[in-house]
């Protein structure tokens, strides 16, 4: 089974504001970095039919916003997104349409394209989430190391990123399950589910089946 980790073989960007972003990665981790300047272009500019929720937060339209939720800035939100009691966005973030932030929820430094959920309890930190990646209930994003060291990401090749935070890159329709930790520098490919309460390291191929570390099947 091929482990992918490049950009273009993990998504498939048709957000128009992001695609700029995407296109200049070779790698998704190399996004990390770039979020924050990216974010804070895009409102100096402004986004077609986006409006100023505060000096730097831009919302799309029909964006829900429950009276209990923070967002601070620079952060993007796109049409039809959710944010739902008690989530925190804690600054960097860009979303694409039809998202859900969920309740209990905290994101940070990273990128979420199309129709991606994380509707309960989970943290989103230095990350990239692809179209109708699903994160389950309690299922987090770990992006620091024990140690402290830089991110290696451990596929067919090291890479050395040179980043001491990274998350999880989950690509399009990835699908976590119920409390499961995706540790730093983790890769989840296309169409890939992961049972609940797995503990994630490593590069994970698409189109599989993640029982546990030593048990990936491919998807029949």
């Amino acid at each position: 089974m091929i482990k992918q980790v490049k950009t273009n073989e993990l998504f498939d960007c048709q957000v128009d504001y992001l695609k700029e972003l995407f296109n200049s990665c070779e790698y998704p981790w190399e996004m990390l970095p770039k979020i924050k300047d990216y974010a804070k272009k895009l409102i100096e500019t402004g986004i077609e039919g986006f409006t100023k929720y505060s000096d730097d937060v831009l919302i799309g339209q029909n964006v829900k916003i429950y009276p209990t939720a923070y967002i601070s800035g620079p952060a993007i939100i796109g049409h039809n997104t959710e944010i739902r009691p008690g989530a925190f966005i804690r600054g960097s973030i860009i979303t694409g349409s039809n998202c859900v932030l969920g309740n209990s929820s905290e994101f940070k430094n990273c990128v979420l394209l199309d129709k991606v959920q994380a509707p309960h309890y989970n943290y989103v930190g230095d990350s990239v989430l692809g179209n109708h990646a699903h994160m389950g209930a309690g299922s987090i994003c770990s992006n620091l190391k024990a140690d402290g060291k830089n991110v290696v990401i451990h596929g067919g090749t090291e890479y050395e990123t040179g980043l001491r935070k990274i998350g999880g890159i989950l690509a399009d329709n990835a699908d976590i399950g119920c409390g499961s930790v995706i540790n730093p520098g983790t890769v989840v490919g296309k169409n890939t589910s992961v049972y609940p309460l797995t503990s994630l390291r490593g590069v994970f191929p698409q189109g599989c089946i993640v029982k546990s570390l030593d048990n990936v099947v491919k998807r029949k």
